[in-house]
């Protein structure tokens, strides 16, 4: 069967249609359907379990109940669907070669989905009738046991997950959508950009091939993985200077790959935003009753300004080397989670005593700081922290868990599908911006720092930068650019194209 994509592009060869006509009559899910993995044959057999969709595609491979069978299975070049009740960054060096993965909590917003999504992963979370017991390396999915070996089916596309493999057919690439989403751009005229939330320069260089214009949001803390780990670890336990320098050299490296690989194009670095104890779970001291509103974020940065002190200094630097290599790197530093103008301040200050040390290497130009807005009281006092921002970013996450007291993690997969069945929700918030409450804030704090400082960037980082629906939204909203995961990058350059020519 013809794609649709295909479709409109032979259309305007034969001169049946105009450019724009085959732009505005291609549907966003069409462009997904391309780009990944589907069941050869439809479903491999019943379905044993449902849970949220979170990341799109199909994969069958064997279970892996821990991180170590994950990495076992990956040596012996062997599918792994990683099973687990929820994930951590501890996880994540596992999760980088999965090739599916299964929760038992969490929802679209979920540390797992917004991984998964962000690495083109099929994952499918919150699934209820999973239970994980990872002390005892055992799992039950419904009345099923699964054990490491097992072979497994999942179709994130679906939210399904079948017992047993099936065949899943490979992803080819039509020539035809790149030729759709260059009329795309064109017919954007520049306005609404589309920038990738990338880790680290394999990311970064996928998105760019996808057509990304910059990295929107660059999570540093995804840099700390495996043997990386000991490193963040002593710099939060100890503190002294030869941890931290351990800790900038360790990102240093890391920054210059992913400043090379978007030379010339904007890359924004998030410092640290999640709470310490997800870095050290074995050490109770560390532990908050509600972690997600705990020292996280701008709080690290008034708590413990050698972590971003050094990390200031590991971006500066690398931008340094860059320059000096003959590249232009475009960096820029986000602070995440802050809720007022003095806190900005404060923060910034540790910040541009770094980039003022080396300003001379950087061709005599600084570094932007910025701010996340990701709370409702952030949006509200969106004018008061511009005045210390050089750009601001909406982290449409965190916003949309704050504004609705939903956990993002917790609630999601319980709440969503009642909610929706019984008219109380039109959608589930962490899929498509909420217009009334959370879009509220978002169009208020645009209007707010437009009407009197009109030349700060303003952008949004959070999924909903690649759900079609939402950016449309966030086109009439102001917004200078939207920011998600490389995969989404194609739908989102033609949704963005889709809402300017449905504006103007």
């Amino acid at each position: 069967m013809t794609s649709p994509v295909v479709a409109a592009v032979n259309a305007v060869g034969r001169g049946e249609m105009e450019q724009a006509e085959a732009v505005m009559g291609v549907s966003p899910i069409d462009i997904e359907h391309l780009l990944h993995a589907k069941m050869a044959d439809g479903p491999s057999g019943p379905v044993a379990a449902h849970g949220v969709a979170a990341s799109p595609g199909a994969a069958s491979g064997r279970v892996c109940l821990s991180v170590d069978a994950v990495l076992d299975a990956d040596d012996e070049g062997v599918p792994a669907v990683f099973v687990r009740p929820f994930t951590t960054p501890a996880d994540e060096v596992a999760m980088s070669v999965a090739a599916a993965i299964i929760t038992a909590k969490g929802g679209m917003a979920s540390h797992a989905a917004v991984i998964a999504r962000g690495w083109g992963i099929p994952a499918v979370v919150g699934v209820e009738t999973l239970s994980v017991d990872v002390a005892a390396g055992t799992a039950r999915l419904g009345e099923t046991e699964l054990r490491d070996g097992d072979p497994i089916t999942v179709d994130g596309s679906a939210g399904t997950v079948m017992l047993g493999a099936a065949e899943v057919g490979a992803v080819e690439i039509p020539e035809e959508l790149f030729t759709l989403l260059a009329w795309a751009d064109e017919l954007r005229g520049g306005r609404l950009a589309v920038r990738a939330n990338a880790d680290d320069a394999a990311a970064a260089r996928l998105a760019r091939e996808f057509g990304a214009t910059g990295v929107g949001l660059c999570r540093t803390e995804h840099m700390f993985l495996g043997e990386r780990l000991p490193l963040i670890q002593r710099a939060i336990t100890d503190g002294g200077t030869t941890a931290l320098d351990a800790l900038a050299e360790a990102q240093v490296d890391d920054l210059v790959e992913l400043l090379e690989a978007m030379d010339g194009l904007p890359v924004t670095v998030r410092l640290l935003d999640p709470p310490l104890h997800e870095f050290l779970p074995d050490h109770p001291e560390l532990a908050e009753d509600n972690p997600m509103l705990g020292v996280r974020g701008a709080r690290l940065g008034v708590l413990r300004p050698e972590l971003y002190r050094a990390q200031a200094k590991a971006v500066v630097e690398a931008a340094a080397r860059r320059t000096a290599a003959g590249g232009d790197p475009q960096v820029q530093i986000m602070v995440p989670l802050v809720v007022g103008g003095p806190e900005l301040a404060h923060v910034r200050a540790t910040v541009t005593d770094e980039v003022a040390g080396i300003k001379s290497r950087l061709g005599g130009r600084g570094v932007p700081v910025g701010a996340m807005i990701e709370t409702p009281r952030s949006a509200l006092a969106a004018l008061e922290i511009a005045l210390w921002a050089d750009f601001l970013s909406v982290g449409t996450n965190d916003l949309t868990q704050m504004t609705f007291g939903f956990s993002r993690d917790d609630i999601e997969a319980k709440i969503m599908r009642p909610y929706m069945h019984h008219g109380l929700l039109e959608a589930n918030p962490f899929e498509t911006l909420d217009e009334v409450g959370v879009g509220r804030l978002v169009f208020d704090a645009v209007a707010a720092v437009r009407a009197t400082q009109p030349e700060t960037e303003i952008g949004v980082c959070g999924e909903h930068g690649g759900d079609p629906a939402s950016i449309a939204f966030l086109a009439a909203a102001g917004v200078d650019y939207v920011s998600c995961s490389p995969h989404r990058i194609p739908v989102a350059r033609l949704a963005a194209a889709q809402a300017v020519a449905g504006s103007a």
